[in-house]
């Protein structure tokens, strides 16, 4: 995971240009010269400009107000400091909006203006200056946010002065404007801001026509790129996929701190045992005195009727404190509670078993440990799940995984890793100290660690890509690291695995070197000449015990990833990649961020097997090992955030980037899978899918292997298509972004499909429609009836749809397999 900071408009000075594959080619030709040559006739055939007034950009004149602030207009600084205010003042009103800076600020006064996709616009706007002054050219001015276009910048000390631009909406169907001071730089002084107006000049509805090309077939779609990543954060493996239903069970806090999920209750005093502690640094000693029963208890638990839960106690205490009593309720009375009796104590740690069949659901119900006797008892740690867990993970959670049938997973992180050591996440679960996470929230139970990842990637059918610690770990426990997961039983870390339970090696093949330490956010950041020394190193240890290994090197899209790529090209298979991106206002806006993401990711690149000597002829290609939308409140928990069919549409476009680039683009792991950004929610006792695990399930089931060219003009849709492996089915995808149907129009070359097939679509009239655990099923992916390819294909408002048809017998050969 990235720092929690960023620009939201940081990847448009990423879009170069370079010389193209094939379907990169195919791609530029659809999206930037056919559609906006089209474009172009069509403003210049206007037979007239149609001026839609300030109306387009609501109180742009900042005459209504809502509270002390414009009605519909918002502030954000994105550096320096900036004081905002609304002026008693304006050039034709009573009012205008002001920003001021001492020091220097890049902020400003913003809202969403509703754009016509595919048309012309003139943006006006009124700014008066005094004193301000600012790096470069920069000064008081109006821009929309996320794309290039801003107007001329005002300085010094001036009247209201008129600035203008012009601009072509392109996709996007709505903008952010921007009355800035400043400007990536700052700029200090005073501006005011007045009469922002939008004016429609001409429009164009597109006609989406294109060419499915199987004469020159991309290289085949690699089956990483439906890979997951999994990070013990927030609520992806505690409370996602790992089934304890206890917060603390080894009491990392003191029972009634205010970080403690437990409490004390009855006449019940709790100290930390400090000198004599089960796990970790310390256990809680319960003294109680003879009467009514005290001791700890923790509330919260979700309790489905007739679904046992099972699980185990340890204890050790005085005899007179016996007997114990754990107790499941879900109410006040007797009847409302199941209670398990320890009859006696000792001076020795005694593990006992629990059981309980709750015939109620709850949605409150509590554990509680309590003795009615005299003296004092420890308990060690305790821990209860539902009894249909397997190998203690989440059935419900595993059934939707298996679904989605990902072929990898990236584990343990994501910053995480950069402060874990592995050896604390293996041998008796129950001994392993409980930690701080170092990177996040919360405690690290060190419940999930190597062989229970391990039996995960069994379970769903997925291969295992385990990351090193090359923040504040060393070299050579990344090396043991390797021998652990690897050696032979022989070997010293071999004969440690097999003492803890597993013999055989787990044949470990994709290894991750490190995670983002380009950034200042991650533990043991460090500068990147320094970091090359330290990658090496990592590496040629871990190749020792094991040369047999891939491996994954830290990379970024710039200086970092060049320099890595000079320096330790021969130390890495692939290099890994990030992106998050953000809500943009507009629906079309916001789905074209992720694959224009993904396509400066490939540009850089291919640019550097441009001006790396030798560096083509390794084949590096792209692990995006981290990727996805990240915005919006925290529903599930830490970085929960929640997604709508407009993000499905977004993960959908992404992935037909992802098919146009497969040259260079070998892996991609959605992040994260559960919870945690996921692409599946959860509750405590339930999981659905959200849109985004949606659409990633579709392709993983229906998709092709051998990527086609589609050249035209699709606009305003996204269209890919592919091959399958066996040749036979021509798949194709169609995302619609818009809120009208598209009837796209269908030409062939070197292939004669059939027009009866199969199809699968996800639709919403509602673009923020989208699920939860307690509405699982409110987008779903349904089969199309009657699903034909013809001269065209019409798809509904916000929609994926996946089409499957007979390819015929002129499907064209595919390349070598890599």
């Amino acid at each position: 995971m990235a720092g929690a900071g960023f620009r939201e408009d940081s990847l448009t000075g990423c879009r170069q240009c370079t010389k193209d594959t094939p379907l990169q080619e195919a791609h530029m030709t659809r999206a930037r010269r056919a559609a906006w040559a089209v474009l172009l006739l069509a403003v210049a055939a206007a037979s007239a400009r149609q001026s839609a007034g300030p109306a387009l950009i609501p109180n742009g004149s900042f005459e209504t107000v809502s509270g002390s602030t414009p009605e519909g207009w918002s502030t954000h600084t994105w550096g320096g400091q900036a004081r905002f205010s609304l002026a008693d003042e304006g050039r034709t009103g009573a009012r205008s909006v002001r920003i001021d800076s001492d020091a220097g600020a890049d902020a400003a006064w913003h809202r969403t203006a509703t754009l016509r996709s595919w048309s012309r616009y003139r943006l006006t706007a009124w700014i008066r200056t005094q004193g301000v002054a600012a790096q470069g050219d920069r000064g008081a001015l109006i821009n929309l946010h996320g794309r290039p276009e801003h107007t001329r910048a005002v300085t010094g000390t001036r009247d209201w002065t008129r600035v203008e631009m012009e601009f072509d909406s392109g996709a996007d169907d709505a903008v952010q404007v921007n009355c800035l001071l400043g400007y990536h730089g700052l700029a200090r002084g005073t501006a005011w801001f007045d009469d922002v107006s939008l004016e429609l000049l001409s429009t164009h509805q597109p006609a989406p026509a294109v060419t499915i090309d199987a004469t020159a077939p991309g290289e085949p779609i690699s089956k990483y790129l439906y890979s997951q990543f999994i990070e013990h954060l927030g609520r992806c493996i505690y409370g996602g996929i790992w089934a304890e239903m206890l917060e603390d069970r080894k009491f990392f806090y003191p029972p009634g701190n205010r970080d403690s999920p437990w409490k004390v209750f009855g006449g019940a005093r709790v100290e930390m045992d400090r000198q004599r502690p089960f796990v970790g640094d310390q256990s809680p000693q319960i003294t109680v005195a003879r009467g009514a029963p005290g001791g700890i208890r923790q509330e919260g638990l979700a309790l489905v009727a007739g679904r046992p839960c099972t699980g185990h106690i340890w204890l050790a205490g005085d005899t007179s404190a016996a007997p114990v009593t754990v107790a499941l309720a879900w109410g006040d009375s007797n009847a409302e509670r199941l209670t398990v009796r320890i009859p006696r104590l000792g001076g020795r740690w005694t593990r006992t078993s629990l059981r309980f069949a709750p015939p109620a659901s709850a949605d409150n119900a509590r554990l509680e440990i309590a003795s009615s006797g005299t003296g004092s008892f420890r308990v060690g740690t305790v821990s209860l799940m539902p009894a249909d867990n397997v190998r203690g993970m989440r059935s419900d959670t595993l059934r939707l995984l298996k679904e989605l049938n990902a072929p990898l997973y990236r584990w343990p992180g994501g910053n995480f890793v950069s402060g874990y050591d592995w050896r604390d996440g293996i041998g008796d679960r129950d001994r392993r100290p409980p930690r701080k996470n170092p990177a996040w929230l919360g405690v690290e139970h060190n419940d999930f660690g190597m062989h229970e990842f391990m039996d995960f990637c069994r379970e769903v059918g997925a291969e295992p890509l385990v990351v090193v610690n090359t923040g504040f770990g060393d070299s050579h426990s990344a090396m043991q690291e390797v021998e652990y997961a690897n050696g032979p039983p022989s070997s010293p870390m071999g004969r440690w695995r097999a003492r803890n339970g597993h013999g055989e090696p787990f044949r470990v093949k994709w290894w991750g070197v490190g995670n983002e330490m380009y950034g200042p956010w991650q533990l043991g950041h460090m500068a990147l000449d320094q970091y090359i020394i330290k990658h090496n190193e990592f590496v040629d240890r871990m190749r020792k015990v094991d040369p047999t290994i891939k491996v994954v090197a830290v990379g970024d899209a710039g200086r970092w990833s060049e320099g890595m790529l000079r320096n330790a090209a021969d130390r890495m298979d692939l290099i890994s990649e990030h992106f998050y991106v953000q809500e943009r206002p507009g629906v079309a806006s916001h789905v074209a961020q992720v694959p224009a993401a993904i396509r400066a990711k490939a540009e850089a690149h291919r640019r550097y097997r441009q001006t790396i000597p030798g560096l083509a002829s390794r084949d590096i290609r792209i692990a995006m090992d981290e990727w996805n939308y990240w915005y919006g409140p925290h529903v599930f928990g830490e970085l929960g955030t929640r997604y709508f069919v407009k993000d499905g549409l977004g993960i959908a476009a992404g992935l037909h980037e992802y098919f146009r680039n497969t040259d260079i683009i070998f892996m991609a792991n959605y992040a994260q899978t559960v919870n945690v950004i996921g692409a599946i929610k959860t509750s405590r006792t339930t999981a659905a899918f959200e849109t985004t695990g949606l659409v990633l399930k579709l392709y993983r089931d229906h998709w092709g292997t051998i990527p086609l060219r589609v050249s035209g003009s699709p606009p305003p849709v996204d269209v890919a298509a592919a091959l399958t492996e066996d040749r036979r089915t021509l798949t194709l995808g169609i995302v619609n972004p818009t809120g009208e149907a598209q009837t796209v129009k269908l030409a062939y070359s070197g292939i004669r499909p059939g027009t009866a097939g199969r199809a699968w679509r996800m639709a919403n009239p509602d673009p923020m429609a989208h699920n939860d655990p307690s509405d699982p099923h409110r987008v779903r992916i349904e089969p199309v009836p009657a699903a034909a390819l013809g001269d065209s294909v019409t798809v509904p408002p916000y929609s994926v749809t996946v089409y499957a048809v007979p390819a015929g017998p002129q499907a064209a050969r595919g390349r070598r397999e890599r």
